[in-house]
């Protein structure tokens, strides 16, 4: 790293010319240093002030902004706060994934991930029940009364949809031809029925709402989606 000498004088008339504040002044001022001298006539020691930098580096190094930030741990551990406009019941419209641009129903915010529980329900538009974020939907006005699914709620959480690890294939094994797709449970196949009967039930109680849910969103030519009201 290359280094420049700076004239004394240089220094004093820049120090001078920036117009320092006075309380700056006193908070940036040099701490004494006490020096110990020889000699029988010297008094022993001094109080003399610190010699300042000679030299400055020529190239300018930046230095790394301080941001203060949680830790992951701490982050992790905090449930991701729930828009206000996304309540139990709330009929959304998901943005991205296989599903986009379909109509789903809210049921809950899961704990540890802070994801969104949705059904479509299977029976009338194919999305069975799954997570999705909420940044990646919109939230409708539109509402499904899901009072009665409390107990069977209680059982989905961030463990039930974790897949099993797959074990690493071998040479072998991974240009092979590919077999059978995997089954599905049965138990999720009667978990999905059992809370899809309920919400078909609410569902059917009002008027074009299954025609609602069953039609997939979209935008035509010269409509804006921050000026709709959903």
């Amino acid at each position: 790293m290359r280094t420049t000498s700076l004239p004394g004088k240089y220094r004093r008339y820049n120090a001078a010319k920036k117009g320092v504040r006075a309380k700056d002044v006193a908070a940036a001022a040099p701490a004494l240093k006490v020096k110990q001298i020889g000699g029988a006539k010297n008094g022993g020691k001094r109080t003399v002030l610190p010699k300042s930098a000679k030299y400055y580096p020529a190239d300018d190094e930046k230095k790394p902004k301080y941001v203060r930030t949680k830790s992951k741990a701490v982050v992790s551990a905090q449930t991701a706060k729930l828009r206000p406009t996304i309540t139990p019941g709330s009929v959304l419209i998901l943005l991205s994934g296989r599903f986009r641009g379909k109509r789903v129903v809210f049921l809950k915010q899961l704990e540890k991930s802070g994801l969104l529980l949705v059904s479509g329900p299977f029976k009338v538009n194919g999305v069975p029940l799954r997570r999705v974020n909420q940044a990646y939907v919109i939230a409708t006005s539109t509402k499904v009364d899901v009072s009665g699914l409390s107990g069977d709620l209680a059982k989905f959480d961030d463990a039930y949809f974790a897949r099993a690890k797959k074990a690493k294939k071998s040479d072998e094994e991974f240009f092979a031809e590919k077999g059978a797709k995997p089954e599905i449970d049965p138990k999720r196949v009667a978990d999905q029925k059992a809370v899809d009967d309920k919400l078909m039930a609410k569902i059917s109680a009002k008027p074009n709402l299954k025609e609602y849910l069953s039609a997939r969103f979209s935008l035509s030519k010269n409509e804006r989606p921050h000026e709709m009201k959903f």
